[in-house]
């Protein structure tokens, strides 16, 4: 199989009626939306095994968002 770079595909879609790039826009949209759904319920099921087997533990919702702020370096709160 050929390979296209974004630049063949992007001017390949423009090159399309203007219906048919909003059916492709929408298609694209709904293919990636898919895509993680089936990444984010992988990653769920995996997470769900590891607590099982008791590699995680449980915390309260205030310690993992305050976790999750301090790893996205959104703001500095003391653990």
């Amino acid at each position: 199989m050929a390979t296209m770079t974004l630049d063949r595909v992007l001017t390949s879609g423009e090159a399309l009626p203007a219906d048919e790039q909003a059916m492709l826009e929408e298609l694209l949209r709904k293919r990636r939306l898919e895509a993680w759904r089936t990444d984010t319920a992988a990653a769920a099921r995996k997470a769900v095994k590891a607590f099982r087997v008791g590699k995680l533990k449980s915390a309260s919702s205030d310690r993992v968002i305050a976790r999750l702020c301090v790893s996205a370096n959104y703001l500095s709160v003391p653990l």
